[in-house]
């Protein structure tokens, strides 16, 4: 028996531009369907919204995305991305279940990572060149938690926080 473990990214409205945007630094195939497209009338807030998306590559990348329902077109608002898609933090414990979770936060203090985050995603490549491609494209508009560089483990790891409050950590095998 054999399963494959994909990591399913949570938005609030962002979700068709972080697809396209890990498409361009992962290549590979994209696949988006949204609420109209199964049923929800087009006039409807959130209609234009991701139910479902996916970037799978033939390097074996792969991650889905939807924007989580009812919260309307964040982006298009100007409130921001996926602050909240690697937090901890939900709307459910909000005093106004229409406000949005503070941004999570991930950086460097004395020498360990400090994170509010439940996880990351962690992206490892075969040697230090793919990995500094993936990095490059990548860091566009990110915050770099840690630059990509040698570590004890490996010869090139890094870590940032994508444009869309996504955290990674990228390192090369060998």
């Amino acid at each position: 028996m054999t399963i494959t473990t994909t990591t399913h990214l949570n938005f609030h409205g962002d979700a068709r531009a972080a697809l396209e945007f890990y498409q361009s630094v992962f290549g590979g195939d994209l696949t988006i369907a949204t609420y109209g497209d199964f049923g929800m009338p087009a006039e409807a807030p959130g209609a234009a919204n991701v139910v479902f998306g996916q970037v799978v590559s033939d390097a074996g990348f792969r991650v889905m995305a939807y924007d989580i329902p009812g919260e309307g077109d964040r982006a298009a608002e100007g409130a921001g991305s996926a602050e909240s898609a690697g937090s901890a933090k939900s709307d459910a414990g909000s005093a106004d279940p229409g406000t949005r979770p503070a941004a999570a936060s991930t950086h460097r203090a004395n020498g360990v990572t400090i994170t509010d985050q439940p996880f990351f995603v962690s992206v490892r490549g075969e040697t230090l060149a793919e990995v500094e491609g993936y990095w490059s494209a990548l860091a566009s508009g990110a915050t770099i938690v840690e630059p990509l560089a040698a570590s004890a483990w490996s010869p090139g790891f890094g870590m940032l926080t994508d444009r869309f409050g996504i955290t990674w950590i990228l390192d090369a095998a060998a």
